[in-house]
């Protein structure tokens, strides 16, 4: 039997069970830095009521650029058992809000399958994640998860090795999509537009890298029916203090970039999605990680 943790790819083998920490800086047991309705995602996962966010501390993958370095880097948060995070579900749930969002997941997701299996909830439930996942890590949690919102960051594995240290990032996140999208087949809308099944990809332009984008929407065309999916075009880059050591990207995008990429999305047939103005860069999209309902 194998030992320590390889639900991501990294697959590094830390024994979390007995405090030792791995690539994603987390503990074996939940770690959460707030719980509360959030509406920062596109419309049709905020809607009116906001989006019932859980965010986890702790990242299997580590951009140097991450807006949520915050809780990212696994320095924030309060450990919860698995009863207890269940209860957040619940507790969201009844206040209304249209989904339960579980953002940067992959690293606590047999606790979180755990919860979710204690009994159905009544909203869509969201994965929202870095799309650098095992694919035997999602197939483990079929049926538990309605609505998979991954991000495609990167086309080109020299730029996923500097900013990630992930150049397998590319063949790894496709291969996710492939089996996200085999659970979730074509995207579906409530009567209130809301997304309730499907997959919505999120691609972030990053400044001066137009080839990785354009690259990205064409292999994203190659991996997934682009009719059957939602697309959501990121401009929101925002430099981080860690991004200064990648040459380019201590700079937002430009609305020439942010646009040239976006005629290429329309050219490869991507019809139903989002996409941003360059003018959403700045740090007020980042949320308060504050323990808010944890």
């Amino acid at each position: 039997m194998q030992q320590g943790c390889r639900l991501c790819p990294r697959r590094c083998g830390a024994d979390r069970a007995h405090g030792q920490l791995g690539v994603c800086r987390a503990p074996a047991s939940p770690t959460l830095a707030r719980a509360a309705a959030h509406f920062g995602e596109e419309p049709c996962i905020s809607g009116t009521r906001g989006s019932g966010a859980v965010f986890f501390s702790g990242c299997s993958l580590g951009c140097v650029f991450c807006q949520n370095a915050a809780i990212s880097r696994g320095e924030a948060g309060r450990t919860v058992s698995v009863p207890e995070l269940r209860r957040i579900f619940e507790r969201l749930c009844a206040q209304g809000v249209h989904n339960l969002n579980l953002v940067t997941p992959t690293h606590y997701a047999g606790v979180i399958a755990q919860a979710l299996r204690m009994g159905p909830l009544p909203v869509p439930v969201v994965w929202n994640s870095s799309g650098y996942e095992r694919v035997e890590t999602l197939r483990a949690l079929e049926g538990l998860v309605q609505v998979w919102m991954p991000d495609y960051k990167y086309a080109l594995p020299e730029l996923a090795g500097r900013c990630s240290g992930a150049p397998d990032y590319p063949e790894t996140a496709r291969a996710a999509l492939r089996e996200m999208y085999r659970q979730a087949g074509p995207f579906k809308l409530d009567e209130n537009g809301l997304l309730c099944r499907g997959v919505l990809v999120r691609h972030l332009v990053l400044p001066g890298q137009v080839e990785n984008s354009l690259l990205a929407l064409e292999q994203l065309a190659g991996t997934l029916p682009p009719k059957h999916i939602l697309l959501s075009l990121m401009a929101q880059y925002t430099p981080m203090p860690g991004s200064a050591a990648i040459p380019g990207l201590s700079r937002t995008v430009t609305q020439a970039e942010f646009d040239q990429v976006l005629l290429h999305m329309e050219r490869l047939g991507f019809e139903n999605g989002f996409y941003q103005d360059p003018s959403a860069a700045g740090e007020e999209m980042i949320p308060d990680f504050d323990l808010t309902g944890v």
